[in-house]
């Protein structure tokens, strides 16, 4: 099923059991975050305080607090995704192995080679067709519109952590343009609020937001003002921020940009998959619901948004202006440190009669994007083995936060091919980040971390089976030897070959042969151990 709105999804977690409503007063300052940080570790691992064990599905329930200290009014819902089962919920089926098979099937299709193919396709073209957005006259954002007199500070934005620069705005659609191409793109950087109407825009080096971003840099660069052109250079060699250029009418220098909170859940994940820069998000959030994304013109720039949404930001960003964004607590477990960002200007503010404040929090594992994580990890499988065919699973372990750890488990043809598949992986996208990668057999269950241990330990030789490359790695890699740029370990887990040179016979893992098992079957309950 599609939710139509951030609100039909909260009714569907309140039906379902998985909402928690929170009418105590608590501050956006910090307590927001220690709350929902000990929730989101219910159930996997003991934590400090009083809600230290919890029972059920890891993840704790999602919050919606009803009484933000300073903002009388306002509820914020977080951690709407921090289970697994609310994953499967938000996309609306009941593990995401069914969307994997959808892509399986759309990726299985062939050339239609006659007429009688060509009719067979029809049903999927139609399917197909029902996923692309569509553009409406108005929707619920346009409900209250403020061309003046608005203010970022009226939202109950958070400060997630004590070191924290500021207030950040943690799940934004940010919507960009290719200035070249024009082709939209939905991506979630996090926005660090400076004032009324100025926020941080932080989207990373190697992000889809900040290739538009440099095309801006190189026309602005290319106006031929010395001025713009010198900060242009300047801006491309320190930072990752970006901006877009209009295509027609604007100031030359000034790129629109529009921030869309609180949207569908299919929409909001979509802005953090890592799909082809072609691919557009809301293409992907319309396949996703089955249903296209809705979308209404915005009221002072030349974008659209979702017309559903609960709160929508316009505004700009310039190509020469920077401005210190950070220290922000992260997913890795520690604070990104402060860098140069451009800046977001707002020029108009809409949203829906009473809107609902859609965030999250990140910092030490388990949290609510490490489910968020898994379920990208599951549904673009598909995706990978198409490139990779040998590919059997992957595990990216929640504790190696998306990038410091990927387990891969392949089929085994020819020698060498587990060096081929690391080199294959960090050649993919945003898998070229991934610092650690273990490749195993195709019996290892890569999901089973003590499995994996075990055999990956025993199988190696550490001189012979380690690897070591250098490239691109995450900017919030703090251990890097530069921002952006570090080494990558590839280990080969797999048994090993006399035709990768070696001569040694391979053991034989220790296993009991059926036959006792089955006997000890029948004789367990009579054992009176369990």
């Amino acid at each position: 099923m599609a939710y139509e709105d951030l609100r039909e999804w909260i009714a569907a977690l309140e039906r379902t059991g998985e909402l928690k409503r929170i009418k105590t007063e608590v501050d956006p300052i910090l307590e927001i975050t220690e709350i929902t940080d000990r929730v989101s570790k219910l159930g996997s691992r003991p934590v400090n305080g009083p809600v230290s064990q919890g029972t059920g599905q890891p993840g704790g329930p999602a919050l919606l607090f009803q009484n933000v200290k300073g903002y009388s009014g306002w509820q914020v819902l977080i951690n709407q995704f921090g289970s697994a089962r609310r994953m499967n919920l938000a996309l609306g089926v009941d593990s995401l192995d069914e969307v994997a098979e959808r892509i399986r099937g759309f990726m299985d299709v062939k050339s239609p080679q006659g007429f009688l193919d060509k009719v067979k396709m029809l049903p999927m073209l139609a399917e197909m067709g029902k996923f692309f957005p569509k553009t409406v006259a108005s929707g619920p954002c346009k409900e209250v519109i403020h061309r003046d007199n608005f203010s970022l500070l009226d939202f109950p934005v958070l400060q997630c952590w004590p070191k924290d620069a500021g207030r950040f705005i943690t799940f934004p659609c940010v919507v960009t343009r290719d200035p070249k191409t024009g082709k939209r793109n939905l991506g979630m950087y996090r926005m660090q609020v400076y004032d009324a109407s100025t926020a941080g825009m932080h989207w990373q080096r190697q992000k889809v937001g900040a290739e538009h971003y440099r095309e801006a840099l190189r026309s602005a660069a290319a106006m031929g003002d010395p001025a713009r052109s010198s900060a242009a250079v300047d801006v491309m060699a320190r930072t990752s921020g970006g901006a877009i250029l209009a295509q027609s009418g604007m100031p030359p220098g000034r790129m629109e940009v529009a921030v869309a909170i609180g949207t569908d859940p299919a929409l909001t994940f979509s802005a953090i998959v890592p799909a082809p820069p072609d691919v557009e998000e809301y293409l992907i959030a319309g396949f996703l619901r089955q249903k296209p994304v809705e979308l209404v013109k915005c009221e002072t720039v030349d974008l659209e948004v979702p017309a559903s949404a609960e709160i929508v930001l316009e505004g700009y960003v310039k190509t020469d202006e920077l401005r210190t964004e950070g220290p922000f607590g992260d997913h890795t477990g520690f604070y990104s440190l402060e860098d140069e960002y451009p800046v977001f200007h707002v020029t108009c503010i809409t949203h829906r009669k009473n809107p609902i404040y859609s965030t999250t929090i990140v910092g030490k594992p388990p949290m609510e994007d490490g489910w968020m994580g898994k379920a990208v990890e599951r549904i673009f499988l598909p995706l990978m083995k198409l490139t990779i065919p040998e590919i059997v699973d992957i595990n990216l372990p929640v504790e190696g936060v998306f990038h410091n750890l990927m387990i891969v488990a392949i089929r085994k043809s020819y020698p060498g091919q587990a060096r081929k598949v690391m080199n294959a992986v960090w050649s993919l996208g945003q898998a070229m980040f991934t610092k650690c990668i273990v490749v195993v057999d195709e019996d290892v269950n890569v999901q089973d971390i003590g499995e994996v241990t075990l055999k990956a330990l025993n199988h190696i030789d550490p001189e012979r089976d380690i690897q070591f490359t250098l490239g691109p790695v995450d900017s919030l890699d703090h251990a890097s030897r530069l921002q952006n740029y570090g080494s990558k370990m590839g280990i080969d887990a797999t048994r090993k070959w006399r035709s990768e040179g070696f001569e040694r016979p391979w053991p034989d893992e220790i296993t009991m042969d059926s036959k006792t098992k089955a006997i000890v079957n029948k004789k367990w309950k009579e054992l009176g151990i369990e």
